[in-house]
């Protein structure tokens, strides 16, 4: 029996996924991405314990240990997957927190999953918390925990962050259970977004909704004080730094860009599919680029990796037939044998290959329609200490607040994008150098340990 931990995070998922070697032994591995990258540190430093899904459904697992790190799988059911997660939180306020770029789902039957899915993670972290314990609840998926925790455990000091865009108003009220949402959120002692106007948003919502009074970022409820704030999620700089210096990754971005067949431009785009992501206005872009004669057939090849995602959600399906039909598309008018203009790849990739990708773009496209951060604009960034390679970004991404020597760009106008495209392929080394410094200096000074030390430092201060 492991004793009660005094630091918890609670996340949708472990940080850990699982393997099958060749032998048919089941292993398992740390999980690739920045929160992961930014915890598990001050986790093993804690001695602390991070409770979430392991991945697989109908299936119970005891608690485990792994990398120095105590792991309290939650289990689902093929159900709680269906309404839970890929409802409720994926179809409801997955599309609701980003613009409503999707119509989202209001649905009692999703919502009756949430909360129970929810009540299970909040009394498991209540049972794993030492008395006085710090809590770390993560994301949208868990947005009733802290509200239920502090009611089994008022001794807890509890923080939330929020990874994805928190919305306006006139949008967040479309929600028939917006009070229950915003309730859950202020059992938390410090609520966290990446923008400033999320804490905004949240504040304005609280005081229309619950008219709770507030004095700045301070929100009074029942003779508590919830504070929210902004706090910037990053990357590790140094480590993609380091990784993007080796010989190997080096060499690797040299043979990228002969397999291309050496292009003079080569644009990169590395998306998780989603329809959030601006993916068939960037390659629509392209393609006019390529029929206008702004840019030649050979000259320019655009990379695009479009990671699996949510791919039982009809939605994504839908999404991965349109843009498939447009690669083909463009490829089939502008394409010649041996050199297709687009090279669209539905796959996931190493941390490394990732590198290699960054080091051989010249034009890094990074056009969401709404992103709480993307952290895909900020790896890039670390990865050019060459400081070559230009950053087209949307206005509409988290990193747009910190990354403004970028080329920013309104991903619906599609003249800008092509404008923006084409003059960060056709700037001098001097501009792109100037303007990479800047954005790398910013990256560098405020990176994933700063982010993970500014959050928990509110909270426990």
């Amino acid at each position: 029996m492991h004793a009660t931990s005094s630091f918890l995070i609670v996340a949708n998922r472990l940080p850990v996924d699982r393997t099958i070697g060749p032998d048919g032994e089941a292993s398992w591995r740390r999980s690739p991405g920045g929160l992961v990258t930014a915890i598990a540190p001050v986790m093993q430093r804690r001695d602390g314990a991070w409770l979430g899904w392991h991945g697989a459904p109908d299936e119970e697992l005891k608690p485990f240990d792994h990398e120095g790190m105590h792991l309290i799988p939650i289990p689902l059911s093929s159900t709680e997957v269906e309404l839970y997660y890929e409802g409720f939180s994926n179809a409801t306020l997955w599309p609701l927190y980003h613009d409503v770029v999707a119509k989202p789902i209001y649905s009692r039957v999703l919502w009756d999953a949430y909360r129970a899915v929810n009540d299970r993670f909040a009394r498991a972290a209540a049972d794993a918390a030492a008395p006085g314990a710090v809590v770390w609840v993560q994301d949208y998926q868990l947005q009733l925990v802290p509200a239920m925790l502090r009611k089994l455990r008022p001794d807890l000091k509890i923080g939330f962050f929020l990874h994805i865009p928190f919305p306006p108003e006139e949008l967040f009220l479309q929600l028939p259970w917006r009070r229950e949402i915003l309730e859950g959120l202020l059992g938390a002692d410090l609520v966290g977004f990446q923008r400033p106007g999320g804490t905004s948003n949240f504040i304005r919502l609280v005081r229309r909704l619950l008219g709770q009074p507030n004095t700045r970022h301070e929100i009074h409820v029942d003779g508590r004080i919830v504070r929210t704030e902004a706090f910037p999620i990053s990357v590790d700089f140094a480590s993609m730094d380091q990784l993007v210096r080796k010989p190997s990754v080096i060499q690797r971005a040299r043979e990228i860009r002969a397999e291309l067949g050496d292009p003079v431009h080569v644009f990169l785009g590395v998306d998780r599919l989603d329809y959030t992501k601006g993916i068939g206005q960037r390659l629509k872009a392209f393609g006019e680029l390529l029929s206008e004669g702004s840019l030649a057939p050979g000259e320019a090849v655009f990379v695009q990796i479009a990671t699996p995602s949510r791919e039982r959600v009809e939605e994504y399906r839908l999404l991965r037939d349109e843009i498939e039909l447009q690669v083909g598309r463009i490829n089939g008018e502008h394409g010649s044998l041996g050199q297709p203009p687009i090279c669209y790849l539905h796959q996931s990739y190493s941390q490394e290959e990732l590198a290699a990708l960054y080091l051989a773009a010249d034009v890094m496209v990074v056009t969401p329609l709404r992103d709480g951060m993307n952290l895909v604009a900020k790896e890039y960034v670390a990865c050019r200490p060459d400081l070559r390679g230009a950053l087209v970004l949307s206005e509409f991404a988290g990193a747009a607040d910190e990354l403004r020597q970028a080329y920013m760009v309104n991903p619906y106008d599609v003249e800008g994008l092509k404008r923006a495209m084409l003059a960060a392929a056709r700037a001098t080394p001097d501009e792109l150098a100037r303007r990479m410094r800047s954005m790398r200096r910013r990256v560098a000074t405020y990176n994933v340990d700063r982010w993970a030390n500014d959050f928990l430092s509110a909270l426990e201060g």
